[in-house]
C-alpha cells in the first residue's frame, strides 16, 4: 500500500481538523501524518493496543487509535489522532471513513489481490483482465490452481493468516477472504505439476489449520489453468467439488474436482432433476441390489442403508447396481426372494447373483474367475 496515497487524504483532513491525525502500519510505523517529523517513527506499544483493543478504539500514549478494514484477524492498517477523548474518537472514526475509501480505490487500480478477487468473483470485464494485468506486471500465462477453503464448524477469523503464513509469498500465491467460512487461495505452480501435488498442498493447509486452531475444513481444488482468464472457472469448480462431496464423499476433507466422476455431471443438472436423481438412487420403492463402494458388500432392498454393516462407510458410498439385461434369475426356495443378473459393470470383489435354475441356498456358491463378469454368489438370500 503506498504511503503517498494515505499522506494525501491527511493533507486535505489537516486543513479542517485541529488536532494531529494520520496512519500507523501493522508493525506500528507511522506511514503518514499531519505532522511530518512523526513520519517513520515507530509505536510499537500502538499495536498491542489496538489487537487488544475489545470495540476497535484503543488509546495509547495520548492518542485514539482504530483500525481499518482488513482481510485478516490482524489490522494492516489503523487511523489516529492525538487526544483520549470523545472528540478524538469521533474524529478517528470519520478519519477511518476517508482512509478506508482510499485504500479500496487504491486496491481496484493497484493491488494483485483484489485485482484476482475481482477475477474469480467474475466482477470484471475479460478485456479489463488483460489491461489491468500489463498496468499490474502481473504473470497472466503460467499454470495455477483455485483452492477453496471452507469451515464446516464456528467460523475463526484466524484461518485467513494460518494459510497466509504458509503461502507467504504475496506477488504468486493469493489469499482471499470469501465470506466468513470461505477462504479461496490462487497458488501458482511450476510446469508439470499434477493432481497429486495439489492434493499435498490441500493436505498441508487441512493440517495446518486443525493443529493451529483446532477447526474441521474442507478444501475443494479446482482444475490447473495455464492463464488468468481461467481463474474464475477453476474457482467455480472447487466449489462444486465441496458441494458435490458433501453427496458423494462425506468423509472426504480434500476433493478434487476432476475426482468427482459422475458426480460432476449430476451436479449440471437443474436442481428439480438432480432431486429427482436422489430420490431415484436412495429412495425407490422397488427393490434394488445396493453395492457399498468402499468394500463391495451387498444389500438388497427398496434403500440403501445409513451405514455399510461391513465397513461403516455412510449411505453415500452405496450405488443402485440396475441389470443392463435380465438374462438370469435367483429364486431362493425358502423365502421365494427373486434376484434378477447378469451385471458385467460390477467393480472387481463385488458379488452377483446369477442362476438360471431353482437350486437350494447352499448349492449357489459357485466360484468362478477373478474377473469382473465372474463373480462369487451370496451365502444367504436378502429375502430370508
Amino acid at each position: 500500500m503506498s504511503s503517498r496515497m494515505f499522506q494525501g487524504v491527511v493533507l486535505q483532513m489537516k486543513d479542517n481538523i485541529s488536532r494531529t491525525v494520520g496512519v500507523v502500519d501493522a508493525e506500528g510505523i507511522v506511514v503518514a501524518c499531519s505532522e511530518l517529523t512523526c513520519i517513520g517513527e515507530h509505536w510499537s506499544g500502538a499495536v498491542n493496543a489496538i489487537n487488544g483493543a475489545d470495540n476497535g478504539l484503543a488509546r495509547y500514549e495520548g492518542k485514539t487509535f482504530k483500525p481499518l478494514v482488513g482481510w485478516g484477524a490482524q489490522f494492516d492498517y489503523a487511523a489516529f489522532v492525538k487526544g483520549e477523548d470523545e472528540m478524538a474518537a469521533s474524529l478517528c472514526a470519520m478519519a477511518v471513513v476517508a482512509f478506508n475509501g482510499a485504500k479500496t480505490y487504491y486496491e481496484e487500480k493497484h493491488d494483485k489481490a483484489t485485482f484476482v478477487k475481482n477475477i474469480i468473483s467474475d466482477n470484471i470485464l475479460l478485456g479489463d483482465v488483460y489491461t489491468q494485468a500489463k498496468e499490474l506486471h502481473f504473470v497472466s500465462e503460467v499454470p495455477r490452481a483455485a483452492f477453496l477453503v471452507r469451515q464446516l464448524g464456528p467460523a475463526d477469523v484466524s484461518v485467513i493468516d494460518v494459510i497466509q503464513n504458509l503461502f507467504p509469498d504475496k506477488q504468486s500465491d493469493f489469499v482471499i477472504s470469501i465470506n466468513e467460512t470461505d477462504v479461496a487461495l490462487i497458488k501458482q505452480l511450476s510446469e508439470g505439476a499434477d493432481s497429486k501435488e495439489l492434493g499435498k498442498i490441500a493436505k498441508q493447509i487441512v493440517t495446518a489449520v486443525t493443529q493451529e486452531l483446532g477447526v474441521k475444513v474442507v478444501i475443494g481444488i479446482g482444475t490447473i489453468v495455464p492463464h488468468i482468464r481461467d481463474l474464475a472457472r477453476a474457482y467455480k469448480e472447487a466449489g462444486v467439488a465441496i458441494d458435490v462431496g458433501k453427496v458423494f464423499d462425506t468423509e472426504k476433507t480434500v476433493i478434487n474436482y476432476e475426482n468427482l466422476g459422475i458426480g460432476r455431471l449430476i451436479y449440471q443438472l437443474p436442481t428439480i432433476l438432480c432431486q429427482m436423481f436422489l430420490q431415484e438412487v436412495f429412495k425407490k420403492s422397488e427393490v434394488k441390489v445396493w453395492v457399498c463402494r468402499n468394500c463391495g458388500h451387498i444389500v438388497v432392498g427398496t434403500a440403501s442403508p445409513e451405514v455399510c454393516p461391513a465397513c461403516a462407510h455412510p449411505q453415500a458410498y452405496f450405488e443402485a447396481v440396475i441389470p443392463a439385461f435380465h438374462s438370469a434369475s435367483t429364486l431362493c426356495r425358502i423365502c421365494r426372494a427373486t434376484f434378477f443378473g447378469v451385471i458385467p459393470s460390477l467393480p472387481s470383489g463385488s458379488i452377483l447373483f446369477a442362476s438360471s435354475v431353482e437350486v437350494p441356498i447352499n448349492s449357489l456358491r459357485e466360484s468362478i474367475s477373478a474377473e469382473r463378469r465372474n463373480t462369487i454368489l451370496p451365502s444367504n438370500s436378502a429375502g430370508c
